[in-house]
């Protein structure tokens, strides 16, 4: 099982950009799907973003023409480009690695430190 690293956070204003990274220590070639998924302070983890081998892709709603997720399989890195932020997509963000089954993903859990995001209004 590869070992994930997050970084790119920070603190931006509301309507402000960031991008986000997520290093595999190995290749990600092989992993049929990669995630990234929130926590906000309160709430819940939610997925908000999934990318699939073949290049399927899935956005939860609150994100949608909004964020981009993509991957470089060269460099075992996955991205979240996070635009016209707002303050409610604050929060840890971390990426995560799954296997799908159809149309279903089992996701590993395997959670690292994450990275914050704040968004400021």
């Amino acid at each position: 099982q590869v070992q994930l690293v997050e970084s790119g956070g920070g603190l931006v204003h509301t309507g402000g950009s960031l991008r986000l990274s997520c290093a595999a220590s190995g290749s990600i070639d092989n992993i049929s799907a990669m995630g990234w998924f929130r926590q906000a302070p309160g709430k819940q983890r939610e997925l908000v973003a999934a990318i699939r081998a073949g290049a399927t892709i899935y956005y939860a709603n609150s994100v949608k023409a909004r964020f981009a997720i993509s991957k470089d399989s060269a460099k075992n890195t996955l991205y979240l480009q996070m635009d016209d932020l707002k303050p409610e997509d604050t929060g840890v963000y971390y990426c995560d690695t799954g296997t799908a089954y159809g149309t279903v993903v089992s996701w590993s859990d395997a959670w690292g430190q994450g990275t914050q995001v704040t968004v400021s209004s």
